[in-house]
């Protein structure tokens, strides 16, 4: 089920964020999909997630450890449970470097978790 979304545009990329309440490991695979299915020119769809000991997390080719780290973190830090949160990310054709890149999908994914 959907609970909030949130857009983030820096230097022409633009980060679209999700957060999900799962029940179950299996609800995961077939929101991505649909996301996937409607962002076709979407470079990028990270995510976290967490459900109660079971927890995880991708880059989707991202930078290892800019992405979907980012996400889990906050997760964690708002003491978040049965949470999916995904970032669709659309590439501006600027690179944002890894510390800009960090901070942009942590703060896409604050704006889904706040908004």
């Amino acid at each position: 089920m959907l609970l909030k979304s949130a857009t983030i545009e820096i230097k022409k990329s633009k980060f679209i964020s999700f957060a999900y309440k799962i029940n179950d490991k299996d609800e995961i695979k077939p929101i991505i999909n649909q996301l996937r299915k409607e962002h076709k020119k979407a470079k990028h769809v990270v995510y976290a997630y967490k459900i109660g000991v079971n927890a995880g997390k991708t880059d989707d080719k991202e930078p290892s450890g800019t992405a979907g780290g980012q996400i889990y973190n906050l997760i964690e830090l708002n003491n978040l449970d049965n949470i999916l949160i995904v970032v669709v990310r659309y590439f501006g054709g600027i690179k944002l470097g890894a510390g800009l890149l960090s901070r942009t999908y942590k703060n896409a994914a604050l704006k889904a978790i706040k908004n």
